[in-house]
């Protein structure tokens, strides 16, 4: 039997890991390892550098490298899985599942697991079992080495992208992990799975959008469950090894802004979850938005922290949003610590849409992003941008934060990559005080009617635009034929990848054939598609970051922060900027903040340490008591990834993934360590 325990980083022994992504089960991102102090971090060196050689335009490289016995393990830009020697940076071998083919789109991967002899992971649906010392498969598990994801769903679901782009949890012989499917339909659904770590066979799984006779399933339509996808934990699961429970938050159901398919709240939507590791059985869960119309996924995993609340101590899960808020609810019963409003919510407009009529909102803590714009919270940076982003929030009225999606036009704010985001806060157990690193930033949306005069406007343009230009939630696609061949367009229509659903169970192959005519040469054929329950009425346009005409956030300062809440009173210690745009910089305009992707680590004796900023490529060293920066230091990308720390033969090391690729900054694969240099080295 195996067994996953968190191993305490004690800065007395010569060798101390970081042996789950964030550092252990809780999801703390903490240390006690302490060579590295206040008072020395301005000496910090770059000890080595290691180059993954397949960054490609547009890639991300989001990993929390595993570091296990002096071996550290991690997924590339590529999805590649590597094994370092984590003193030296040497490389010790490397699986490539793909057998050198390159991707055919942007792969998002954050992590691996190790247990006992061998290292888990995943790309796209294939799930993996290698061997710790050969980088080898093992052929024992799953099918020839390979699990595959797509299976033991409860419904057929040919043709559909399922994934994992953040790592699972063992617990005994078990291993529990989410899932990454599309946002758009058809989609799958986010089933909660535990497999068997040694044979890969299905243990258990929960159903996320529930099944006949299953809690929550009078919360949506009656067959919803065999059409609707989305409610996924794809921002990975928390482990309390001690009581046996695995937590789990959720996304939004798909479609994201449409949900006329889907009326009612949607359980198992964007909750909190806590299940019985050993079945899967649902012990509590907390919704906290109902028939989410707004891509408010639930951005990062639970992290489970001990407060002080009335006098005692109280172990409990927090949560954060992408709209700023923190639930912190008990973690045997899931009540909360702190008040929570019931706020009337404005109706819906769109025929056949209905909005839920109040939300839940925490008191306290207070939200660490702003929570609603007006004309004076617009950028005044220069007249120019000033009047360029009033014409805009003028065209798109939206007089309530919660407005649901329009004809007209809506403002999202916080915007739906927050508020929190998928690096999570990072919790110092000494004091009770969680960081959190957020974005700032407004989006636009509009509706429109689907067009059946094309296949294209039909299933495509809500992501990637009408004039085929790109947006937020996919890129260009002007050009492809240059970039990808028939037969690599026809693949990715059919089996799509990451938020991108396939295709193949909804259009037949001469309608793909049609389609990637279209992408190609640009000639538009009529949608041949038969009438189809995932087929909506509506789909979004002119869905991305609302910008000044200069590309610079058009909203006032700062466009991203970092925080320091008490989470045993609910108040903020503190609020500074977080990041800078080299331009602005140079003009005096520092203090701006950026949007900001991986989070923090903390350590007891004192440091923050983050990266996470698009566009000014640095990691920095914060004083975790003030926000002060007492250390920083270039990267060759943007570090839109967590670090880790850890000790070999004695030196401790600080490692980030600099990889960029995020609207639109460069695409690297460069992993870089930090150490002191007067330690010991190997």
């Amino acid at each position: 039997m195996l067994v996953a325990v968190r191993v305490p980083a004690q800065a007395g022994r010569r060798t101390v890991d970081w042996p789950v992504v964030h550092g252990d089960h809780d999801h703390t991102h903490y240390t006690t390892l302490a060579q590295i102090t206040p008072a020395n971090v301005t000496r910090l060196r770059e000890a080595w550098r290691y180059d993954t050689r397949d960054a490609f335009e547009g890639s991300e490289f989001q990993a929390n490298p595993v570091i296990v016995d002096g071996t550290m393990y991690f997924t590339t830009p590529k999805v590649v899985l590597v094994a370092l020697d984590a003193a030296t940076g040497r490389e010790r071998w490397r699986f490539d599942p793909n057998n050198g083919v390159a991707p055919t789109s942007r792969l998002r991967h954050r992590g691996v697991v190790v247990a006992g002899d061998r290292v888990l992971f995943n790309y796209r649906n294939r799930r993996y079992a290698i061997d710790r010392t050969t980088g080898q498969p093992i052929r024992s598990f799953g099918r020839d080495g390979i699990v595959d994801l797509r299976e033991g769903l409860g419904r057929a679901i040919e043709g559909l992208s399922v994934g994992a782009s953040s790592p699972g949890v063992v617990f005994e012989d078990l291993f529990i992990i989410g899932s990454t499917v599309p946002e758009a339909l058809p989609s799958a659904p986010g089933d909660i799975r535990a497999y068997d770590v040694k044979t890969g066979a299905l243990r258990w799984s929960f159903h996320t959008i529930p099944h006949p006779g299953e809690f929550g399933y009078d919360t949506w339509p009656a067959k919803a469950w065999k059409v609707a996808g989305g409610a996924n934990a794809w921002s990975g699961v928390t482990l309390d090894v001690r009581r046996g429970i695995v937590f789990a938050a959720t996304g939004s159901a798909s479609f994201d802004f449409f949900g006329g398919n889907r009326l009612g709240d949607n359980l198992f939507a964007n909750s909190i979850l806590a299940l019985d590791a050993r079945t899967g059985r649902r012990r509590w869960h907390m919704q906290t938005l109902r028939h989410d119309l707004w891509d408010r996924d639930l951005p990062s995993a639970p992290t489970l922290v001990t407060v002080r609340h009335r006098g005692r101590r109280v172990d409990a899960v927090a949560q954060i949003t992408k709209t700023g808020h923190v639930y912190v609810l008990e973690r045997e019963t899931g009540r909360s610590l702190f008040p929570i409003d019931s706020v009337p919510m404005p109706a819906a407009t769109l025929p056949g849409e209905r909005t839920a009529e109040r939300q839940p909102f925490p008191r306290l803590p207070r939200p660490f992003s702003r929570q609603s714009l007006t004309e004076d919270g617009l950028t005044d940076r220069t007249p120019e941008a000033r009047a360029a982003a009033l014409k805009i929030f003028r065209e798109y009225a939206t007089p309530h934060p919660f407005e649901p999606p329009n004809t007209r036009g809506t403002i999202i704010f916080p915007g739906v990559d927050g508020g929190g985001e998928w690096g999570g806060p990072a919790f110092d157990r000494e004091t009770g005080v969680l960081y959190v690193n957020a974005n700032e930033m407004a989006w636009l949306l509009k509706m429109v009617p689907r067009s059946d005069r094309s296949t294209y406007g039909a299933y495509c343009a809500s992501c990637h635009g009408d004039d085929r230009r790109g947006g937020a939630l996919g890129p260009s696609l002007e050009g492809i034929a240059a970039r990808k061949t028939r037969e690599q367009l026809t693949e990715l229509l059919r089996n799509g990848t990451g938020r991108m659903p396939g295709f193949a169970s909804t259009l037949d192959a001469a309608t793909i054939s049609d389609l990637v005519t279209y992408l190609v040469t640009g000639v538009d054929v009529a949608t041949t598609a038969a009438h189809n329950p995932t087929v909506l009425p509506y789909r979004a346009t002119g869905f991305d970051i609302f910008l000044d005409h200069e590309g610079y956030p058009a909203i006032k300062p700062p466009w991203g922060t970092l925080n320091a809440i008490d989470l045993n009173t609910g108040r903020t210690r503190w609020s500074v900027p977080l990041g800078v745009y080299p331009k602005l910089a140079a003009q005096g305009l520092r203090d701006t903040g950026t949007d900001n992707y991986g989070g923090a680590i903390v350590t007891k004796n004192g440091l923050l340490f983050i990266a996470a900023t698009t566009y000014d490529n640095t990691i920095r060293a914060f004083d975790k008591r003030t926000g002060r920066v007492l250390w920083e230091a270039p990267l060759p990308f943007a570090g839109n990834a967590t670090p880790s720390t850890y000790m070999v033969n004695g030196r401790q090391y600080l490692v980030i993934a600099a990889g960029g690729g995020k609207n639109g900054a460069p695409s690297g694969g460069v992993l870089v360590a930090y150490a002191l240099p007067d330690q010991p080295r190997h």
